[in-house]
Protein backbone atom coordinates (compact mmCIF):
# COMPACT_ATOMS: atom_id res chain seq x y z
CA UNK A 1 0.00 0.00 0.00
CA UNK A 2 0.78 3.36 -0.46
CA UNK A 3 1.95 6.14 2.48
CA UNK A 4 -1.31 8.40 2.94
CA UNK A 5 -3.72 6.44 1.50
CA UNK A 6 -6.71 8.09 2.64
CA UNK A 7 -6.68 11.50 1.29
CA UNK A 8 -10.37 12.56 2.00
CA UNK A 9 -10.29 13.23 5.86
CA UNK A 10 -10.00 16.12 7.06
CA UNK A 11 -6.76 17.59 7.86
CA UNK A 12 -6.87 21.27 7.31
CA UNK A 13 -7.09 22.84 11.29
CA UNK A 14 -3.90 25.43 11.42
CA UNK A 15 -2.44 23.04 14.10
CA UNK A 16 -2.47 19.54 12.23
CA UNK A 17 -1.24 21.86 8.97
CA UNK A 18 2.23 22.89 10.72
CA UNK A 19 2.89 20.08 12.41
CA UNK A 20 2.01 17.24 9.66
CA UNK A 21 2.15 16.92 5.85
CA UNK A 22 -0.58 17.25 3.40
CA UNK A 23 -2.05 14.12 2.27
CA UNK A 24 -1.91 15.12 -1.65
CA UNK A 25 1.40 16.75 -1.83
CA UNK A 26 3.39 14.27 0.74
CA UNK A 27 2.06 10.81 -0.65
CA UNK A 28 4.67 8.25 -0.77
CA UNK A 29 6.07 4.58 -0.43
CA UNK A 30 9.34 2.32 -0.50
CA UNK A 31 11.99 2.93 2.13
CA UNK A 32 11.45 4.83 5.38
CA UNK A 33 11.55 8.50 6.22
CA UNK A 34 14.70 8.40 8.15
CA UNK A 35 17.01 7.53 5.33
CA UNK A 36 15.76 10.35 3.08
CA UNK A 37 14.52 13.23 5.17
CA UNK A 38 16.73 15.27 7.76
CA UNK A 39 16.46 15.48 11.05
CA UNK A 40 15.69 11.82 12.32
CA UNK A 41 17.97 10.40 15.23
CA UNK A 42 18.32 6.19 16.08
CA UNK A 43 17.27 5.43 18.80
CA UNK A 44 19.24 2.08 18.92
CA UNK A 45 22.90 2.36 18.76
CA UNK A 46 23.38 -0.81 16.70
CA UNK A 47 25.42 -3.27 19.87
CA UNK A 48 23.41 -2.97 22.91
CA UNK A 49 20.13 -1.39 24.99
CA UNK A 50 22.28 1.91 26.01
CA UNK A 51 20.21 4.87 26.05
CA UNK A 52 17.39 3.01 27.44
CA UNK A 53 16.75 0.96 31.02
CA UNK A 54 13.98 -1.06 32.55
CA UNK A 55 10.89 0.06 34.66
CA UNK A 56 10.65 -1.14 38.25
CA UNK A 57 8.99 -4.05 39.33
CA UNK A 58 10.08 -6.80 37.08
CA UNK A 59 13.11 -8.49 35.69
CA UNK A 60 14.48 -6.93 32.76
CA UNK A 61 14.99 -9.45 30.01
CA UNK A 62 15.28 -7.65 27.28
CA UNK A 63 18.53 -8.07 24.85
CA UNK A 64 19.59 -6.86 21.45
CA UNK A 65 20.03 -9.35 19.00
CA UNK A 66 21.17 -9.52 15.11
CA UNK A 67 18.78 -11.58 13.98
CA UNK A 68 14.91 -12.35 14.76
CA UNK A 69 13.45 -15.44 12.71
CA UNK A 70 9.97 -17.12 13.06
CA UNK A 71 8.27 -20.24 12.46
CA UNK A 72 4.45 -20.33 11.81
CA UNK A 73 4.14 -24.29 12.10
CA UNK A 74 6.98 -25.25 14.42
CA UNK A 75 7.06 -22.39 16.77
CA UNK A 76 4.46 -19.63 16.16
CA UNK A 77 4.42 -18.55 20.16
CA UNK A 78 8.34 -17.85 19.80
CA UNK A 79 11.24 -15.89 18.42
CA UNK A 80 14.36 -17.60 16.97
CA UNK A 81 16.95 -14.75 18.64
CA UNK A 82 19.83 -15.31 20.50
CA UNK A 83 21.12 -12.44 23.23
CA UNK A 84 24.26 -10.51 21.55
CA UNK A 85 25.26 -7.05 19.44
CA UNK A 86 23.01 -6.60 17.25
CA UNK A 87 20.30 -3.44 15.75
CA UNK A 88 17.03 -5.48 16.88
CA UNK A 89 15.36 -5.82 20.76
CA UNK A 90 13.86 -8.75 22.00
CA UNK A 91 11.52 -8.42 25.07
CA UNK A 92 13.31 -11.94 26.79
CA UNK A 93 12.75 -15.33 25.52
CA UNK A 94 8.45 -15.03 27.04
CA UNK A 95 7.81 -11.58 26.26
CA UNK A 96 6.91 -10.99 30.03
CA UNK A 97 8.97 -8.39 31.47
CA UNK A 98 9.28 -4.78 32.69
CA UNK A 99 8.54 -1.91 30.29
CA UNK A 100 11.63 -0.03 28.43
CA UNK A 101 11.94 3.41 28.82
CA UNK A 102 14.26 5.93 26.98
CA UNK A 103 16.90 7.94 29.00
CA UNK A 104 16.14 11.02 27.07
CA UNK A 105 12.71 12.70 27.04
CA UNK A 106 10.63 14.62 24.21
CA UNK A 107 7.89 17.09 23.47
CA UNK A 108 6.30 16.91 19.98
CA UNK A 109 7.52 14.66 17.81
CA UNK A 110 7.61 12.16 15.18
CA UNK A 111 8.28 8.65 16.09
CA UNK A 112 9.19 6.04 13.51
CA UNK A 113 9.86 2.04 14.37
CA UNK A 114 9.74 -1.15 12.61
CA UNK A 115 8.00 -3.95 15.00
CA UNK A 116 7.63 -7.96 14.84
CA UNK A 117 4.83 -10.38 16.73
CA UNK A 118 4.28 -13.75 17.35
CA UNK A 119 0.96 -15.25 17.27
CA UNK A 120 -1.54 -13.52 19.55
CA UNK A 121 0.94 -10.98 20.97
CA UNK A 122 0.26 -7.67 22.33
CA UNK A 123 2.54 -4.65 23.28
CA UNK A 124 2.18 -0.83 22.48
CA UNK A 125 4.33 1.83 22.13
CA UNK A 126 3.65 4.78 24.96
CA UNK A 127 4.40 8.57 23.51
CA UNK A 128 5.70 10.30 26.62
CA UNK A 129 4.95 7.11 28.61
CA UNK A 130 1.76 8.02 29.34
CA UNK A 131 -0.28 7.52 25.68
CA UNK A 132 -0.31 3.97 24.07
CA UNK A 133 -0.17 3.21 20.24
CA UNK A 134 -1.75 0.09 20.64
CA UNK A 135 0.54 -2.99 18.86
CA UNK A 136 -1.90 -6.21 18.60
CA UNK A 137 -1.59 -9.21 16.79
CA UNK A 138 -5.01 -8.27 14.56
CA UNK A 139 -3.64 -9.70 11.25
CA UNK A 140 -6.78 -11.53 9.26
CA UNK A 141 -9.89 -10.25 11.49
CA UNK A 142 -13.16 -8.93 9.70
CA UNK A 143 -14.84 -7.60 12.21
CA UNK A 144 -15.43 -4.38 13.99
CA UNK A 145 -12.10 -2.86 15.20
CA UNK A 146 -11.81 -1.92 18.97
CA UNK A 147 -8.91 0.37 20.96
CA UNK A 148 -7.38 -2.64 21.42
CA UNK A 149 -6.59 -3.68 17.88
CA UNK A 150 -3.17 -2.54 16.30
CA UNK A 151 -2.79 1.00 15.58
CA UNK A 152 -5.58 1.95 18.22
CA UNK A 153 -5.40 4.64 20.31
CA UNK A 154 -6.27 2.68 24.27
CA UNK A 155 -8.58 3.59 26.49
CA UNK A 156 -8.56 5.42 29.89
CA UNK A 157 -7.91 3.93 33.21
CA UNK A 158 -11.52 4.40 33.37
CA UNK A 159 -12.46 2.42 30.40
CA UNK A 160 -13.73 5.75 28.62
CA UNK A 161 -12.42 7.09 25.49
CA UNK A 162 -9.79 5.61 22.54
CA UNK A 163 -9.62 5.45 19.26
CA UNK A 164 -10.18 2.16 17.50
CA UNK A 165 -7.89 1.81 14.03
CA UNK A 166 -9.84 3.44 10.77
CA UNK A 167 -8.21 -0.18 9.00
CA UNK A 168 -6.76 -2.93 9.81
CA UNK A 169 -3.62 -2.75 8.13
CA UNK A 170 -2.13 -5.45 10.64
CA UNK A 171 0.24 -7.42 9.04
CA UNK A 172 1.16 -11.83 9.78
CA UNK A 173 3.17 -12.38 12.47
CA UNK A 174 7.11 -13.21 11.50
CA UNK A 175 6.73 -10.14 9.53
CA UNK A 176 8.05 -6.80 9.94
CA UNK A 177 5.75 -3.76 10.27
CA UNK A 178 5.95 -0.54 10.39
CA UNK A 179 4.78 2.20 12.80
CA UNK A 180 4.81 6.11 12.21
CA UNK A 181 3.56 8.57 14.61
CA UNK A 182 2.94 12.46 15.07
CA UNK A 183 2.25 13.70 18.35
CA UNK A 184 1.96 16.88 19.77
CA UNK A 185 2.92 17.27 23.73
CA UNK A 186 0.21 18.71 26.16
CA UNK A 187 0.58 22.55 27.06
CA UNK A 188 1.36 24.05 29.96
CA UNK A 189 1.59 28.20 31.51
CA UNK A 190 3.57 29.49 33.49
CA UNK A 191 1.97 28.40 36.95
CA UNK A 192 1.96 24.52 35.25
CA UNK A 193 -1.94 24.33 34.44
CA UNK A 194 -2.26 22.11 31.49
CA UNK A 195 -3.70 24.64 28.91
CA UNK A 196 -4.35 22.34 25.97
CA UNK A 197 -4.71 18.45 25.65
CA UNK A 198 -2.06 16.28 24.04
CA UNK A 199 -2.74 15.21 20.54
CA UNK A 200 -1.66 12.17 18.18
CA UNK A 201 -2.04 14.41 15.15
CA UNK A 202 -1.38 11.21 12.94
CA UNK A 203 -0.74 7.80 12.84
CA UNK A 204 0.49 5.31 9.98
CA UNK A 205 0.78 1.57 10.06
CA UNK A 206 2.27 0.16 7.19
CA UNK A 207 1.76 2.71 5.11
CA UNK A 208 -2.07 2.85 5.79
CA UNK A 209 -3.66 5.96 7.65
CA UNK A 210 -5.51 4.79 10.94
CA UNK A 211 -5.10 7.91 13.01
CA UNK A 212 -5.83 11.55 12.79
CA UNK A 213 -5.91 14.12 15.35
CA UNK A 214 -7.03 12.63 18.13
CA UNK A 215 -7.11 14.47 21.87
CA UNK A 216 -5.89 13.01 24.67
CA UNK A 217 -7.76 14.29 27.60
CA UNK A 218 -5.51 12.40 29.72
CA UNK A 219 -3.22 9.48 30.01
CA UNK A 220 -4.43 5.97 28.69
CA UNK A 221 -4.26 3.12 30.54
CA UNK A 222 -1.25 1.01 31.57
CA UNK A 223 1.50 3.79 31.82
CA UNK A 224 3.93 5.76 33.61
CA UNK A 225 2.58 7.09 37.40
CA UNK A 226 4.47 10.23 36.49
CA UNK A 227 1.69 13.14 35.30
CA UNK A 228 1.26 14.94 32.05
CA UNK A 229 4.62 17.03 31.62
CA UNK A 230 6.10 19.52 28.14
CA UNK A 231 8.27 15.69 28.01
CA UNK A 232 8.48 12.53 29.01
CA UNK A 233 10.12 9.64 27.60
CA UNK A 234 9.39 6.97 25.06
CA UNK A 235 8.19 3.56 26.88
CA UNK A 236 7.75 0.03 25.07
CA UNK A 237 5.38 -2.46 26.56
CA UNK A 238 6.97 -5.41 28.03
CA UNK A 239 4.74 -7.44 29.71
CA UNK A 240 2.09 -8.66 27.20
CA UNK A 241 3.64 -10.81 24.65
CA UNK A 242 6.81 -10.85 22.43
CA UNK A 243 7.65 -8.14 20.10
CA UNK A 244 10.91 -7.45 18.64
CA UNK A 245 12.02 -4.08 17.46
CA UNK A 246 14.22 -2.09 14.98
CA UNK A 247 15.04 0.89 13.21
CA UNK A 248 13.39 2.75 16.13
CA UNK A 249 13.93 6.56 14.86
CA UNK A 250 12.83 10.15 16.73
CA UNK A 251 12.94 14.11 15.15
CA UNK A 252 11.44 16.88 17.04
CA UNK A 253 8.60 18.47 14.61
CA UNK A 254 9.96 20.94 11.70
CA UNK A 255 13.54 19.26 11.83
CA UNK A 256 14.14 19.88 8.34
CA UNK A 257 11.36 21.59 7.05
Amino acid sequence: MRRFAMLCLVGASGLMAQDVPQYYHSEVSGDPPYLSEPGWRAMLNGRDLSGWHAAPGRPNEWFTTASVRYRRVFGPARFDARPGSGDRIVNGPKGVTAHLISNEKFGDHELYLEFMLVKASNSGIYLQGLYEVQIFDSYGFHGQLTVGDCGGIYEQPDGTGGSPPMHNAARPPGDWQSLHIWFRAPRFDASGRKTANARILRVILNDTLVQENVELPGATRGGLDTGEAPVNPVLIQGDHGLIALRNIYVRAFGAGR
